[in-house]
């Protein structure tokens, strides 16, 4: 036998190579040498034992991973059928093993979204974004996705958000709040996502989802722990599409308002052998609101009595209202963490912080315990719909390729709110909720210094009656300087978001944040705090990085 040069199949036979197998012998004829055998294999010394003078059998070595020799294989010498033989070997071996591949990865679940705010039906910050394009993401990738949310209905334009959503003709019955709740079901099938809506009377009245002028609704435990009960019994009882979700799901619990989801998948439904295939994910946008309410509260949940040191919560005495006030509480959030099957906060950083003292809110120590299912997965967002190229709802479209548009909306930004036309005065802008962990305060007690620069200033936002009636106050003071606009519209975001050179965000605590992902889309420099989500988004500018070119965002 000898060693001969390597023949054709090379990339074919790849995989098996990679395994020191055997895997292709044929002969061709070179000069007077007569027939010299080749080989195609793994190993560094030749495993074919040939005769070159008769092409009857040929004798093949199969090795593993080690070396050790684990079979020996007869190969016919006939070059015609060894070259059929092999590469229809090789090209049933590569189909299975790409159909093994598909199937590998390609799983798809039936997921559930429970959540208090879905855009465009209700919206109040970056809960009701991501809630609103995430599941159209999922449900482009194969998955069956629902999202169930209330049916807000306030009187306002914001009624129209519910005109394509239709009766699904089933009422059901929930058992909590010491009685029976009955409860109906609306839905409508968009980009490819079963849209559920719970509707009941408490969904029905002015102000935003969670509160009025007045502050928050005295009821939310009640309208919510109806959402809970709804969402667990749709993918039982709508037939969408034909036929129901079923059992094997996959719930993405948003927050305290979905969080008792997780609590009645262990303690309603397992125990009797149903959704026992069914596994939850806790999703935390935001620690600081956890669903407390008084201990008494407990037996309005629905849940059984043993179940109450799941949700059980005792306020430090610091913490109390009074000397005779013994701090018991229930707490739906703690519920959540206790018997869901993973945790995800929106941002690698804020996995982080809510395992801190700092910025645990008092669940650091339980988040600490479950550090082993605890994930930060940053938020994205709906380029599509924040793209300066197409967005509809600027004057002028851009790109960064072509910087000339953002100039020319910046300007119309200007004239929209009775701006002096100054493209060299920097132009700054804030959206966001009018609130501490905004940063609002800090902004309140800048802006008299800024005022003494030639810069203009525009906010958008609602919340703290005190900061929206500051807003007014100061947009008297600076006129052609400040300008605030009390309350949320969505194409004035757009415009802000693509007008304005700088966009402040000066967050105490950032989950994630959204308006510093639109910014950079738009070209619009973010100038925010180093925390959360926040400080793993934007990166730190540095003009002397990179030869004086500087890097950054």
């Amino acid at each position: 036998f000898r060693r001969t040069r390597q023949l054709d199949f090379g990339p074919l036979l790849k995989r098996n190579i990679q395994n020191r197998k055997l895997t292709a012998i044929r002969s061709e004829k070179s000069g007077n040498e007569g027939s010299i055998s080749s080989a195609i294999e793994g190993e560094e010394n030749s495993d074919v034992i040939s005769s070159p003078e008769k092409h009857g059998l040929m004798l093949g070595i199969d090795r593993d991973d080690s070396g050790s020799v684990i079979g020996l294989n007869l190969i016919p010498g006939d070059n015609e059928a060894i070259d059929a033989d092999v590469v229809s070997t090789v090209t049933k071996v590569k189909d299975e093993e790409i159909k093994k591949e598909k199937i590998e990865t390609r799983v798809t679940y039936n997921i559930v979204f429970v959540t208090a705010e879905a855009a465009p039906y209700s919206k109040t910050g970056g809960l009701g974004d991501v809630c609103g394009s995430l599941p159209i993401e999922l449900a482009s990738r194969g998955h069956r996705v629902m999202v169930v949310s209330p049916r807000y209905l306030n009187g306002t334009s914001a009624d129209e958000n519910f005109a394509h959503v239709f009766d699904a003709d089933r009422r059901i019955k929930l058992q909590c709040f010491g009685g029976e709740q009955e409860i109906a079901f609306f839905h409508e099938y968009r980009e490819g996502v079963d849209w559920v809506f719970v509707d009941h009377p408490s969904y029905h009245r002015p102000g935003n989802p969670y509160g009025d002028s007045h502050g928050a609704f005295g009821d939310n435990q009640f309208r919510y722990t109806l959402l809970c009960h709804a969402a667990c019994e749709a993918p039982l009882v709508l037939p969408l599409g034909g036929y129901t979700y079923g059992e094997k799901c996959l719930f993405l619990v948003n927050d305290w308002h979905a969080g008792l989801v997780s609590v009645l998948l262990a303690a309603k439904y397992r125990p009797f052998g149903v959704y026992k295939d069914a596994r939850s994910i806790l999703i935390i946008h935001n620690l600081a609101h956890q669903g407390v309410e008084p201990a008494a509260t407990f037996k309005n949940l629905g849940l059984p009595s043993n179940w109450y040191g799941a949700l059980e919560w005792v306020f430090p005495t610091w913490a109390r209202t009074h000397a005779l006030d013994t701090g018991e509480a229930v707490n739906i959030l703690k519920g959540a963490i206790v018997t869901s099957d993973r945790i995800l906060t929106v941002s690698k950083g804020y996995a982080w912080e809510i395992t801190t003292v700092e910025g645990g809110y008092g669940l650091n120590q339980l988040l600490s315990s479950r550090r082993s299912v605890l994930t930060g997965i940053t938020n994205g967002i709906h380029i599509a719909e924040w793209d300066p190229s197409s967005d509809e709802h600027i004057a002028f479209h851009y790109s960064a390729a072509s910087l000339s548009g953002k100039v020319q909306c910046k300007t119309a930004l200007q004239q929209e709110l009775g701006f002096p036309i100054k493209p060299d005065c920097p132009l700054i802008g804030f959206i966001g909720r009018l609130d501490y962990q905004k940063g609002i305060d800090l902004i309140h007690w800048a802006i008299p210094e800024l005022m003494e620069d030639d810069l203009q200033f525009v906010m958008l936002g609602s919340g703290d009656p005190l900061y929206e009636d500051w807003m007014r106050s100061a947009e008297n003071t600076y006129r052609d300087k400040f300008r605030g606009w009390v309350g949320f519209s969505v194409p004035i975001s757009h415009r802000i978001t693509a007008g304005c050179d700088i966009l402040l965000m000066p967050s105490r605590f950032e989950p994630c944040g959204l308006n510093q992902l639109y910014a950079m889309r738009y070209g619009t420099v973010p100038v925010v705090h180093a925390t959360g989500g926040l400080r793993d988004t934007v990166e730190n500018f540095n003009p002397y990085a990179g030869e004086g070119r500087g890097e950054g965002t």
